[in-house]
């Protein structure tokens, strides 16, 4: 293989290698051969490509290939030195000490990367560069030589972000936020910065965009993480987001089929049951994921959802063949990458064994099982079910073939490794940061502006900024206090105590204005039916507020249907999350520099219709 020697001592593959990897195990194909692919497979349609898929195959093992099957989870920042802490981690889960030699041990399909998880793979981007070239080391010292998947998480926005703010990556809007921006071109520049960010890093999969249309305001999984509750709109959103992925450098992988939406429990923690009719499947749920295949996405992940209206029988989707093969595969014609969701996840660990989920999984339709609970007994599980005839040798070829056609289409055969010394200067792209900033700045809504308060003249006021966040509540005070505002902070959690209320009310007193921020006031407990504890005391921060002299502007930094626990209020808007952006359009709009833009992506129900916004 021709190869550049980099300053960190890594290889970076050349264009002129394109596939030296594969071609190193080459074995001349007869025409027949070079005609199709293992049944039910996608056959490559180059013949050529097809010929070094069918070869690496034929060099596999039955354990190789048991194991491309397999997306698995690291502990530590380098593959080959870790701290004590990580090296406890992968004992743990492996029975090994380092990232390195977890991918010797069972040469998995791919790995992804976590923050808050325990792994704790991220740090700057050149230390992530380095982690990811270590860990394709460590996968191409196997024969036949096959690359990693690197995945992660990145949604954009503040909820699922794993290369958040200490880690320099540009921070773009969530989904809601590009809803009501309601931009296709936007969307697929905020996908395209996010992409090319994580190409520098080594990782060649984004484990986004999501196409769930989120109905439910007491959807607590979904909620701004969905760009809203029209499926159209969501479609156009998410198609572009595929585009954009692509021209960032990487694969994206729509989410959660066939829908997550219309939801009351988190699949973390329990199995939620979809109750749309096929009818509402139909216009609601599935066009987000036609929209996506249209668009070229080559992989879709799993939901552990119940949708009786395709599978009667109550299995999740990630386990109903109905759903992934009958539906995604044969009535969607998706020829792509299915990928399920984290295994270890209640929706699916709590009703299959650590030895029944992936095979369960597996024997649906999907051709990859992320992070099983025991990856020994999973693997095991497997294998067993391969050599025992439950999972034949053709359906476990099939998922094979997509994988490694997945990496050759990705071009990760091709360039494998990144250069840890250029990526820094990716994450800090000038234009990258402006771009989020401008894109965020037609994300605001404005909801009500009854009293005509806004915008704000600029210059002396004082002004308490009292409510949810402790970076939210600073950086808005930040903003205000740039344009010549003495601020008092006083942060309260999303549970604020009577006493801290009681210290806002009095804090208030002589105040020109208070600036509330909330974070989800509007929630209800799935179990019980009632608010939960802190959307009580939230919404009674807010109203001792309101019945205050001072002017308040209440600010939701979460979801958008805040407004109803607080109807009186007469000045509201949303923000659909609190990145360092967003705190900054929220202060732009109130001081007029913006002219709100965004309008509401969902209904807020008996209060406002879907795409509702009000402009100075």
């Amino acid at each position: 293989m021709v190869a550049v020697t980099l300053t960190t001592g890594r290889k970076l593959a050349v264009a002129a290698a394109s596939l030296a990897v594969a071609a190193t195990v080459a074995v001349p194909l007869t025409g027949s051969q070079a005609a199709a692919g293992p049944a039910g497979s996608v056959v490559a349609k180059n013949p050529n490509q097809h010929g070094q898929i069918t070869s690496l195959m034929r060099h596999m093992s039955l354990e190789q290939k048991v194991g491309q099957l397999f997306v698995i989870e690291v502990y530590g920042r380098d593959a080959n030195n870790v701290s004590d802490a990580a090296k406890a981690g992968n004992q743990k889960l492996y029975g090994v000490d380092t990232p390195a030699q977890a991918i010797d041990k069972y040469q998995p399909g791919g790995v992804i990367y976590f923050t808050t998880r325990g792994p704790d793979n991220i740090g700057d981007p050149a230390q992530v560069a380095t982690l990811s070239n270590g860990l394709q080391d460590a996968a191409l010292e196997q024969r036949p030589k096959i690359p990693l998947n690197i995945a992660v998480d990145q949604e954009g926005g503040a909820l699922v972000a794993r290369f958040g703010p200490a880690s320099r990556a540009t921070q773009m809007p969530g989904q809601m936020a590009l809803g009501a921006d309601g931009s296709t071109a936007d969307a697929a520049r905020s996908a395209e910065v996010i992409g090319s960010e994580l190409d520098a890093v080594g990782i060649t999969q984004d484990y986004a965009p999501v196409a769930d249309v989120n109905l439910n305001p007491n959807n607590p999984v979904i909620g701004i993480r969905s760009a809203g509750a029209d499926s159209a709109a969501v479609s156009d959103i998410v198609a572009a987001e595929v585009g954009g992925f692509d021209d960032g450098g990487i694969s994206s992988i729509a989410k959660h089929f066939p829908g997550h939406g219309d939801t009351g429990t988190d699949s973390h923690y329990g199995l939620p049951e979809v109750t749309h009719t096929r009818e509402q499947l139909e216009q609601i749920d599935l066009p987000p994921f036609r929209a996506a295949i249209d668009a070229g996405i080559d992989a879709i992940m799993t939901a552990h959802v119940t949708v009786p209206a395709i599978d009667p029988s109550g299995e999740p989707a990630t386990m109903s063949e109905p759903i992934l093969t009958g539906l995604l595969r044969e009535e969607l014609g998706f020829d792509g990458l299915i990928v399920t969701d984290a295994l270890d996840m209640q929706g699916a660990s709590a009703t299959y064994p650590p030895d029944v989920a992936p095979v369960e999984a597996f024997t649906a339709g999907a051709d990859q099982l992320l992070i099983p609970p025991e990856m020994d007994t999973a693997y095991a599980s497997v294998l067993e079910a391969v050599k025992d005839g439950t999972i034949s040798r053709k359906r476990l070829d099939a998922s094979v073939y997509r994988i490694i056609k997945h990496k050759l289409d990705n071009e990760i055969f091709k360039d494998p490794y990144v250069n840890p010394a250029t990526a820094p200067a990716v994450f800090d792209n000038p234009q990258h940061k402006a771009d989020a900033q401008e894109i965020t700045d037609r994300t605001t809504t404005l909801v009500k502006n009854d009293d005509d308060l806004l915008p704000l003249t600029p210059g002396a006021a004082n002004v308490l900024v009292a409510g949810w966040g402790a970076g939210t509540t600073a950086g808005i005070a930040a903003g205000l206090q740039k344009r010549g505002a003495t601020t008092q902070v006083l942060e309260s959690g999303t549970t604020p105590t009577d006493a801290e209320i009681d210290a806002a009310v009095q804090a208030a007193e002589g105040k020109d204005l208070v600036v509330v921020p909330t974070n989800n006031a509007w929630q209800v407990d799935a179990a019980t039916g009632e608010p939960t504890a802190g959307a009580v005391a939230q919404t009674k921060l807010v109203k001792a507020l309101l019945a205050t002299d001072t002017p308040v502007v209440v600010a939701a930094m979460r979801n958008p249907y805040d407004v109803a626990s607080f109807p009186e209020a007469a000045t509201v808007l949303d923000t659909y999350g609190y990145t360092s952006h967003q705190l900054e359009s929220l202060v732009k709009v109130l001081y007029g520099e913006v002219n709100p833009s965004g309008k509401l992506p969902v209904e807020i129900p008996d209060l406002y219709p879907l795409g509702h916004g009000l402009s100075y």
